[in-house]
């Protein structure tokens, strides 16, 4: 009896701070009347956006991690009191299963649309889905992806689960370190032309004008040569990329190929040889938790500025 008058206790406790809140989710807005207590996030990066804010007090588990990338030291001691419930997407079984009140995750990020687990597909069971902003694209119209999109999901996740003013910090943080970082660097006499190679030797899986690299590649003062893309994450012919000549190629690492075959793949095929980017064997790897819509972004953009810098 003591238990249970202690939870409602805090219970009510929580029903008396919290005022109600509704945050934009792609076209969609959702309400909350209080935080989440049984989240759920999906993928590397948008798990590290929950431990950034504090928030794995607040949730049952993980999803989508380990099925394509590695956790490193700093998130396998986030995660280490949670489990991971499902290697790649969730079933809705899996996210019912665990009793979920919440569920952050993106369109190709844990949810497919037309998928059997979307936000209309959760909404019966008490689940509510808040929607990554970068991947709102697959379902309608945004602008080209900005540094904005993800301090538009910290602060709406601060909104949700009522730590906006911790969100707020961080966001103020990040922006005032990579605008310190930035005045520190030598100016560029042209943006370099950058490629961005995720995967595929048939064609490439490369960053479209809606993708976080786009956004990260700009920050950092370079022209994405895939800018005119208007998609996200998308394939396209090997003689597109040859007839953009790039002089960088920024290299997307995760998975079973690793980031030095596919340098290999380029640095050795005849196709290329001729790429300004192979010829003087300028590659930067960046981590798929650096190129997905995360707080690593700020690191990104610094690893990309002072390679656009070097010689």
């Amino acid at each position: 009896m003591k238990l249970t008058l202690t939870t409602a206790c805090l219970t009510l406790a929580a029903s008396t701070t919290f005022a109600q809140t509704t945050v934009q989710s792609c076209d969609r807005e959702i309400t909350f009347d209080a935080p989440p207590q049984a989240a759920i996030s999906n993928d590397v990066n948008l798990t590290e956006m929950m431990l950034v804010l504090g928030l794995t007090d607040h949730m049952v588990g993980y999803t989508g991690i380990s099925g394509w990338n590695k956790l490193d030291a700093d998130m396998r001691a986030g995660v280490a009191q949670l489990p991971e419930l499902s290697e790649q997407y969730p079933s809705k079984e899996v996210l019912i299963g665990a009793d979920a009140d919440f569920f952050f995750a993106g369109w190709n990020y844990g949810m497919r649309v037309g998928g059997e687990v979307t936000p209309e597909t959760l909404a019966p069971f008490g689940i509510q889905v808040y929607e990554l902003t970068e991947s709102c694209i697959h379902i309608g119209e945004k602008d080209a992806a900005s540094m904005d999109d993800m301090y538009n999901d910290l602060r709406n996740l601060g909104a949700i689960f009522d730590v906006a003013e911790r969100a707020e910090t961080l966001i103020t943080g990040y922006q005032a370190d990579l605008a310190d970082f930035l005045a520190s660097q030598p100016a560029l006499t042209a943006a370099p032309r950058v490629f961005v190679y995720d995967s595929g030797e048939d064609v490439p899986f490369t960053a479209g004008r809606y993708a976080t690299p786009n956004a990260l590649i700009q920050a950092a003062g370079g022209v994405n040569i895939m800018d005119d893309l208007d998609k996200s994450w998308a394939t396209v012919g090997w003689e597109a990329v040859v007839e953009r000549n790039p002089e960088i190629i920024v290299i997307v690492n995760y998975g079973e190929v690793t980031a030095a075959q596919k340098r290999d793949f380029m640095m050795n095929n005849p196709a290329f040889a001729d790429l300004d980017a192979v010829k003087n064997d300028r590659f930067v790897v960046l981590e798929y938790v650096e190129a997905t819509p995360g707080p690593r972004n700020i690191q990104a953009v610094k690893t990309l500025a002072a390679a656009f810098r070097a010689n």
